[in-house]
């Protein structure tokens, strides 16, 4: 199996999927196109059934219930795009075998180095085997690892008849990494009761929780005069902007939280004297303490007006997803049976929140409860991320448990 996975996964990562939040195509970017058309010729040449590759670059197929009594039909759901963050062009995964714990050589050129210093979890793997980057682009184990797991357990699953299972639904989404993943999801078309995603990081991670999002875009107004005649008519615009950022708690941003602390995260800011911009996303598990944090930003605005006595700060809100934990709770079964599966594959399962989003947390709004289940991967989206490939060896049979269990349930099909 772990040949079968690794050579899988690294055919994946040879595609260049990156997304592109500035495109408004559906997918944003073509090789995302192409990667589809690969996925759906794989999986007919398999032999499911119901294989589609839909015009937005939706891939889904199912492989058919073996099993003679009603079995809830359940899914299994990976992205297949790239972040935006770092290239995802001309990938060059290296394979280290039997890691010995010390630093290991992405790039002499750069003189760039995967250390345990900087990064201690890689502690836990010495003597596994890591795909690495080559330092000039990401790995792409988000969510490629994913895909690969996903398509290595079903394949045991048709060429291991003797374990039981449902219909299972397989669906792999274009655009994630920009939002968009469940923009074009066709729910009742995949046909699956819940699913998970198979988008995690480390060993026995098992996520229910996000976080409640939002973007914010701040513009503020100046009024640009001459400087050597500025002296009580001049309103900088940039300065506007520094005033308002520094109205917002100095501790509460990514860097300086952790487990379910939120934030507020500028993501950028450009301007002059005239006219300057902030953009800001949202973050907070707590329903409440989310709508206080958006809240605070107008409110900050208002004053600001209020002391220049005309609106010169303008926040336009977007929500983004919620925290799929309010929809999850009503199918409490979804995960207890992703954590039964983990402990019968010897796993201890790790459950916690994911301090980001997934598919899985708007598709569990729009119908189909969807908790997220790990790969195995590291350091997502740049050029320090890594697989343990044991790891997500793991996570395939993860999957294949989940199937079986669910078949061994009694249910009530009325």
């Amino acid at each position: 199996m772990q040949k079968a996975f690794t050579d899988r996964f690294l055919r994946y990562v040879s595609f260049n999927t990156r997304s592109d939040d500035a495109s408004d195509t559906v997918p944003s970017t073509l090789g995302q196109q192409v990667l589809a058309q690969q996925l759906r010729d794989e999986l007919a040449a398999m032999g499911l059934a119901d294989v589609k590759l839909d015009g937005n670059s939706y891939v889904t197929a199912r492989l058919p219930a073996n099993t003679p009594h009603p079995v809830p039909s359940i899914g299994f759901i990976a992205h297949m795009d790239t972040a935006p963050d770092a290239s995802g062009e001309n990938v060059k995964p290296q394979i280290i075998e039997h890691y010995d714990g010390k630093d290991i050589l992405l790039n002499h050129e750069q003189a760039l180095h995967l250390s345990p210093v900087d990064f201690p979890t890689l502690k836990q793997y010495v003597g596994k085997t890591l795909i690495t980057t080559d330092g000039t682009t990401l790995l792409g184990a988000d969510d490629k690892a994913g895909i690969a797991a996903i398509m290595t357990a079903i394949t045991y699953l048709v060429e291991h008849t003797d374990i039981p299972h449902g219909d299972i639904c397989i669906g792999f989404t274009p655009d994630e990494e920009i939002g968009r993943g469940a923009d074009h999801f066709d729910v009742a078309g995949f046909g699956a009761r819940w699913a998970y995603t198979i988008d995690g990081g480390a060993l026995g991670g098992l996520e229910c929780e996000n976080f409640n999002a939002a973007g914010a875009d701040i513009l503020f107004r100046g009024r640009n005069i001459h400087p050597g005649t500025a002296k009580g008519m001049m309103i900088n615009a940039m300065h506007l902007a520094r005033q308002f950022a520094n109205e917002l708690p100095a501790n509460e941003v990514p860097e300086k939280t952790e487990g379910y602390e939120g934030f507020f995260h500028l993501c950028s800011m450009a301007g002059s004297e005239s006219e300057a911009k902030l953009e800001y996303i949202i973050r907070d598990f707590d329903r409440d303490n989310f709508e206080h944090r958006k809240q605070l930003l107008l409110s900050i605005a208002d004053s600001m007006n209020q002391q220049l006595g005309e609106e010169r700060v303008i926040v336009t809100l977007t929500e983004e997803y919620a925290n799929m934990r309010e929809e999850l709770e009503k199918f409490p079964h979804v995960v207890s049976i992703a954590r039964e599966a983990m402990e019968a594959c010897g796993i201890q399962p790790d459950i916690k929140p994911i301090r980001g989003g997934t598919d899985g947390s708007r598709l569990s709004f729009m119908g189909l409860p969807t908790p997220n289940i790990f790969t195995g991967g590291h350091n997502f989206h740049g050029p320090y991320e890594y697989l343990c490939v044991e790891s997500t060896l793991k996570a395939i049979e993860t999957i294949i448990s989940i199937c079986r269990l669910t078949a061994e349930k009694s249910w009530d099909t009325k």
